[in-house]
């Protein structure tokens, strides 16, 4: 704890800003006289922006309403999801299949919207599982995760999923550099020598969006943050920004923290395409899940990969250089120009900005400081632009207005900070409540920013919530930059931990959202397409109910002759063909959820029972004013009964003579 304290405190010492307590300055009239007028969205009026949220340690992703601060839909990705039985119905558990097995959790960190020339489309979203390295894409039209690939070689995927500007990659590396799986057994003491840092190109298939990893950089072994692609003038490279850089394998905050420098990478992956062209790349030994979700079955499958293909760039010569860039890194930001890459050091005194221009310059002039593990380092004055001055206290993470000005966010001093790229002076700066990570602007990363709002997603909310126990609510604000000074407009709160959103206008997704799924477009292996279709099979100890759902009954429901020792897998169909009506199902004493079964969809539900007797079955989806009315029943008797299978729906029981009413 002396050395944090010590650590802290050095930096606090160098940015000359004292810590006197929580609150920023001018914490009391920080709000905008006319903040509810701008935020107020009437009743049936919709949202000009969705603002997609990672959800960080719940593993989902959220979409709220900008600028009202509604949350609309939490996007289930990562980790199960009881409310519409995401991870627990046989569609879509093999969506979580790793090489590990089945995961029912991860750590969503960063959102991608896909980019057609640099600008949001409006398609996709990706997101990263931290945890188990994963990348995820969800539908735009669906808001459903289509497909989840699981990286090889990695040991924590934090810096990802980040695109290029035309989608054709989605790239991620690793946090906690790792030997390759396939030598893994080493002694930690072997950091420098075995531990590598792998960087994934993940190609994205233009018309279906599907993900396969084309290539792996073979880097040293060190830590990547958070990255960008070049866009307009650096089409065709990245930037990284790294830590680590003395390789330390324990007690990273004091170990890691050493070097008054570290570095940005950039890497030139069009190179990399013509070395792969070249025969250079090298295919090895990997395990690594590929899941894909088919909208026409409604159906996920899972598919093992046992091999990739790397690069080298000890053995591609100009293929990675790095920048020196003070200290430990966090964001690594590029403005709509492409010509200007922004680092974020946390611990450092100033905002380094580097030249693209100078960077081809001073490799053209081959202006290295030596070299890092053979990889060529580019000098620091060769490639600086200039620094931005005493910006504040731990920066993070940079966006951009469109109008020639960055806003960054400083996680210590608790504010967001306007600058001007081009003279790097200060311009304007606002208390946040309380410090703040990551911020978005509606198409801050893209080459044409909206710079009407920002947004910041603080980590902390003391005094800003009603308490709720040790645990408060995360925190977003949304903050007004169409003028000179930065306004706070709104809190909202927010589910997870939000780390990195990205907000994009209604009008490019709205047009597109899918209503229903087709009835005559269900390929279902167990749809039953009408009431007429649906039956109860039994194959040995499994049984399969082939089940409807309409307002406000199901077909069949009521079930006899299931026994103990069954598996009974309940197909439902939702019949409807109407927007927005839903049909759930959920099954007395199931060890598994509910399901939430869109119009036109089929989704299956596995039970199996525990004990004899009467079990309920009924809809968990209010869907229509005889909701509570659409139920049933299913008869379990035990192990080896011949009570026949049967099944029904609206049948009437004959009387039973015992209860016939004695006339007196």
């Amino acid at each position: 704890m002396q050395l944090r304290s010590l650590s802290i405190f050095a930096a606090v010492a160098a940015l000359g800003i004292s810590l006197t307590g929580c609150k920023p300055k001018d914490a009391g009239s920080a709000i905008a006289s006319d903040a509810a007028e701008k935020v107020y969205v009437a009743p049936g009026k919709h949202d000009e922006f969705y603002n997609f949220l990672s959800g960080g340690f719940n593993g989902q992703m959220s979409v709220y309403g900008i600028p009202s601060g509604r949350m609309l839909k939490i996007i289930p990705v990562f980790s199960v999801f009881p409310e519409n039985g995401w991870g627990y119905s046989e569609e879509t558990k093999p969506m979580l299949n790793t090489s590990h097995g089945f995961i029912p959790w991860d750590d969503l960190h960063h959102i991608s919207l896909s980019q057609t020339k640099g600008e949001h489309d409006g398609r996709w979203a990706f997101g990263n599982a931290n945890n188990t390295p994963r990348v995820a894409r969800i539908s735009l039209s669906t808001f459903r995760t289509e497909e989840i690939l699981e990286l090889p070689n990695s040991g924590g995927n934090h810096s990802s999923p980040f695109i290029t500007e035309n989608t054709e990659y989605v790239v991620a590396s690793t946090r906690f550099s790792v030997p390759p799986d396939n030598q893994g057994d080493v002694p930690i003491s072997t950091f420098k020598k075995n531990f590598k840092g792998y960087i994934s190109f993940i190609s994205v298939e233009p018309k279906t969006g599907r993900l396969s990893i084309k290539f792996q950089l073979k880097m040293p072994g060190i830590s990547f943050d958070l990255a960008r692609a070049g866009k307009g003038k650096s089409h065709g490279w990245f930037f990284f920004s790294c830590y680590n850089t003395e390789q330390a394998s324990t007690l990273l905050e004091v170990n890691a923290s050493q070097k008054d420098k570290d570095f940005i990478l950039a890497v030139n992956w069009k190179k990399a395409e013509e070395y792969l062209k070249q025969g250079k790349g090298k295919i090895v030994p990997a395990k690594y899940a590929h899941n894909v979700y088919d909208e026409s079955t409604h159906s996920a499958n899972s598919t093992i990969i046992n091999e990739v293909m790397t690069l080298d760039p000890k053995e591609c010569p100009d293929l990675v250089y790095f920048m020196p860039c003070p200290k430990s890194p966090h964001g690594c930001d590029v403005d709509p120009t492409g010509e200007f890459i922004v680092g974020s050091g946390k611990l450092a005194a100033v905002i380094p900005v580097f030249s693209f221009d100078k960077i081809l310059k001073a490799i053209a002039s081959k202006s290295y400081d030596g070299n890092f593990d053979g990889i060529p380092v580019l000098k620091y004055e060769s490639v600086l632009y200039g620094e931005v001055q005493k910006p504040g206290l731990g920066p993070l993470h940079t966006e951009f207005d469109g109008r020639g000005n960055a806003i960054t966010s400083f996680f210590v001093s608790s504010e967001l900070v306007k600058w001007n790229i081009k003279d790097l002076k200060v311009l304007d700066r606002v208390p946040t409540y309380y410090s703040p990570g990551h911020l978005s602007i509606p198409g801050g990363p893209t080459s044409k920013p909206h710079g009407k709002y920002v947004i910041a997603y603080n980590k902390i909310t003391k005094d800003r919530y009603l308490p709720t126990g040790p645990e408060l609510a995360q925190s977003a604000q949304l903050y007004d930059i169409s003028g000179d000074k930065m306004k706070l407009l709104l809190d909202f709160p927010t589910v997870g931990e939000p780390h990195y959103a990205e907000a994009i206008p209604a009008a490019l997704i709205e047009k597109n959202s899918k209503k229903i799924f087709k009835i005559e477009d269900n390929h279902h292996k167990y749809a039953a397409k009408g009431e007429k279709e649906a039956k109860v099979v039994r194959e040995g100890n499994k049984v399969h109910v082939y089940m409807t759902a309409i307002r406000s009954h199901f077909t069949p429901d009521n079930i006899e002759g299931i026994r103990l020792g069954d598996e009974v897998y309940f197909h439902l169909t939702n019949l409807e063909q109407d927007w927005d009506v839903p049909h759930g199902f959920a099954v007395k004493g199931s060890n598994n959820a509910e399901i939430l079964i869109m119009p036109g969809e089929t989704q299956t539900l596995k039970w199996v029972p525990d004990r004899v007797g009467i079990v309920p079955i009924y809809c968990t989806d209010f869907c229509s004013a005889l909701h509570q009315e659409m139920q049933g029943y299913v008869r379990v008797s035990p192990a080896g009964s011949t009570v026949p299978l049967t099944f029904s729906t609206g049948k009437v029981n004959p009387p039973d003579p015992a209860d016939k009413v004695v006339k007196k």
